[in-house]
């Protein structure tokens, strides 16, 4: 087990980081005393769920139904496209 001083792992933490991973606990010092343990924690990792565009697309539609923007953005979108002139499609 290695020892660090308080001072040490304030202004070097890259250091104790790199001896954790070769040590299992760190003895962490205070005036040559003892005052706590730095262990290694290794966090299980959450495999994500990638995004998938078509399950995406099929969830706005049985939310928001065939429009994928709710009817009051349509509208607000509209009208401030006719305050200046904007012709659009159709």
């Amino acid at each position: 087990m290695k020892t660090i001083t308080v001072r040490d792992l304030r202004q070097r933490w890259p250091v104790a980081e790199n001896l954790l991973q070769t040590e299992r606990e760190l003895l962490i010092t205070r005036d040559g005393q003892p005052v706590a343990r730095l262990v290694r924690l290794a966090a299980d990792r959450v495999k994500r769920r990638r995004f998938d565009p078509a399950e995406h697309r099929a969830w706005q539609r049985r939310v928001f139904g065939q429009g994928t923007t709710l009817r009051w953005v349509q509208e607000a979108l509209a009208s401030g496209r006719r305050d200046r002139g904007f012709r659009g499609r159709g």
